[in-house]
């Protein structure tokens, strides 16, 4: 619905968690206000370019081999542009029984994968504090989805 109503933004909604891709967004400032006009709560926005996310894709920041079923390879956004001085890679926790594993940042993005279990969103939930502003996660998987959508504009665009 939200994405309807941001229609003149050409916006592309991916999939349940409020992951949307904007084909048309003219100024990043008045898109912002006019996204947080139409939701009625405040929120703190995670938004990067589409260069972003090509640059890492083209980066390749993960082993070309399939991972390990149990691992699930994860970005997140950051909402501000990382000033970390963060030493790359980082395991959440810090001992052999790691969770999250921070592979490296760039810009507002941070790279890594995690274990499927349920301490990882506790661990997760880490990244906010290491990096100094809030960030939203998504999995590889639904990066890449959000890479076809802004492959498929430039295409047809």
């Amino acid at each position: 619905m939200l994405a309807r109503e941001l229609a003149a933004y050409d916006v592309v909604n991916v999939g349940a968690a409020g992951t949307f891709v904007v084909r048309k967004p003219g100024s990043r400032t008045k898109f912002l206000a006019d996204l947080r006009r139409k939701l009625p709560f405040e929120v703190k926005v995670a938004c990067c370019g589409a260069g972003d996310l090509l640059r890492l894709e083209r980066e390749n920041p993960f082993e070309t081999e399939p991972a390990d079923p149990g691992i699930i390879r994860f970005v997140s956004i950051l909402s501000e542009a990382n000033r970390s001085k963060t030493s790359f890679p980082l395991a959440l926790p810090s001992d052999e029984e790691w969770f999250v594993r921070i592979k490296g940042a760039r810009n507002c993005l941070v790279f890594g994968e995690y274990r499927r279990h349920m301490k990882s969103i506790g661990y997760l939930g880490h990244i906010d504090h290491l990096f100094g502003t809030p960030a939203t996660t998504r999995g590889w998987s639904t990066i890449l989805a959000v890479l076809r959508i802004v492959k498929d504009k430039k295409l047809n665009g």
